[in-house]
């Protein structure tokens, strides 16, 4: 994203101090609010904390006070503090709001609206920009319910930390731990050092910084190829050969990959969808054409082969509309294959991307179908997902992912085709960051 932050013990450019409006809702994970008030009084922002009833559970107003220097705030209904609005006044005084831990309960009130607290109703009342850490069992953050509250907020703009994988406090392990204090540190730090914070609604989204408060560009330097959508065979100037294929995985991939740093091209069928920004788009409308923009932006460090190419084309294509005669037999169509474009582009030779990652669409044995087809196009990872009736994933939100690569297999959980976007993004770039055997074999 390419977003700079102020230094980490001066983010106010010289202007007035930043002030950081800091809400710890109830869970284990409060504790490492007080490391994130400290790491962030210690880079000179001031911050205010409320304190939910729930957070009063793990920790105590005293400690928030004493790290902080300013009153904790808990009551709505403080006689003292709301004389003067107080839950306006501190919605409004800061120039963030930052929710951490962020508890599944707050994150569902702040979805649907809810003031029923303090907390909750200085929400509702800010025009600042909110940042969120969500901190909850990997049951809870998985759970359809969470992902749509999720969506929604991620929808109006609010700017979300994490969570990251491990093992949690219940014992069980997966996404869900609070972000670490020193990378939430940076985060808000990166934010307080733009100048046009409040308008920044590009951001929108995920956003895991480097420890030295800039963006996270991981891929920076190196060039991406995506594939997305269906291709179109023409039968005739009217008909064609086709599916379902909406292009939104294949897009949110480039979208994803570009927003890690990287140069990407993304060659695309016929969707209905606007252009990812910062990505370099060629549209074609056959598989012929396809594999003629694939070579075309050839080398690249990554390939995403997420478009669903036809895999027939009609031999000799009519010059104009086949008639529909009566009492005559329906034209006889003759096909031929398409090239394969993930074959192609897995085969040994110096264009060659570094790291090939197929898509495999089945309706039956899924698995057993897609560890077969990586070993047959010698790819290196495939993402197989059941696209049977029923399922909603060709044209749907939502998509049901195995990740098959040379070391195992992933069964991803339901997620919106944004977010397997970004955890596909994540996990490329992670691949890059190994390193690479002794012999120049494939990285450990």
């Amino acid at each position: 994203m390419g977003v700079a932050a102020g230094k980490p013990d001066d983010v106010s450019g010289g202007s007035a101090r930043k002030r950081v409006l800091l809400i710890v809702s109830g869970g284990i994970a409060a504790y490492k609010a007080l490391e994130l008030v400290r790491l962030l009084k210690a880079a000179r922002v001031d911050v205010r904390c409320v304190l939910t009833k729930a957070g009063a559970e793990f920790v105590t107003p005293l400690s928030l006070q004493a790290l902080s220097g300013e009153p904790v705030y808990q009551d709505l209904f403080s006689l003292t503090d709301e004389q003067e609005m107080g839950h306006i006044v501190l919605s409004r005084s800061a120039d963030l709001v930052v929710v951490a831990p962020a508890t599944a309960n707050i994150l569902a009130k702040m979805a649907q609206g809810l003031a029923d607290d303090l907390a909750t109703t200085l929400l509702l009342a800010t025009d600042t920009p909110v940042m969120v850490a969500p901190a909850m069992n990997v049951r809870m953050w998985e759970h359809p319910a969470t992902r749509a509250n999720m969506a929604l907020l991620t929808d109006r703009g609010v700017q979300v930390v994490g969570p990251d994988d491990g093992e949690m406090a219940c014992g069980e392990f997966g996404p869900g731990r609070f972000a670490e204090p020193v990378v939430l540190r940076d985060v808000i730090l990166a934010w307080l050092g733009r100048a046009d914070i409040r308008g920044a609604s590009a951001l929108i989204g995920w956003f895991r910084p480097t420890h030295g408060g800039i963006a996270w560009e991981p891929l920076a330097g190196r060039r991406a190829l995506v594939t997305a959508g269906p291709t179109h065979e023409p039968v005739d100037p009217v008909r064609y050969l086709g599916n379902r294929s909406s292009g939104l995985q294949g897009y949110a991939i480039a979208s994803a990959l570009a927003a890690l740093g990287a140069r990407v091209t993304l060659v695309s069928g016929p969707v209905a969808l606007a252009d990812p920004a910062g990505v370099d788009v060629v549209r074609v409308e056959t598989a012929l054409e396809m594999e003629r923009a694939v070579r075309a932006a050839l080398p690249a460090d990554i390939a995403v082969c997420a478009a669903a190419v036809a895999d027939w084309r009609v031999d000799g294509v009519a010059g104009l509309k086949i008639k529909k005669q009566a009492g005559a037999p329906p034209p006889v169509l003759t096909l031929s294959p398409n090239p394969d474009l993930l074959a192609m582009l897995s085969a040994p030779g110096p264009e060659r991307p570094a790291l090939v990652v197929g898509f495999a669409a089945e309706t039956d044995n899924v698995e057993a179908n897609a560890v077969a087809k990586r070993t047959r196009k010698g790819c290196d990872w495939i993402v197989a997902n059941d696209v049977s009736t029923g399922t909603n994933v060709m044209g749907g939100l939502d998509n049901r992912a195995i990740l098959i690569t040379r070391d195992g297999i992933e069964h991803w959980p339901l997620l919106a085709k944004t977010e397997l976007a970004r955890r596909l993004a994540e996990r490329i770039a992670a691949w890059f960051e190994m390193p690479v055997m002794a012999d120049g074999g494939d990285r450990v």
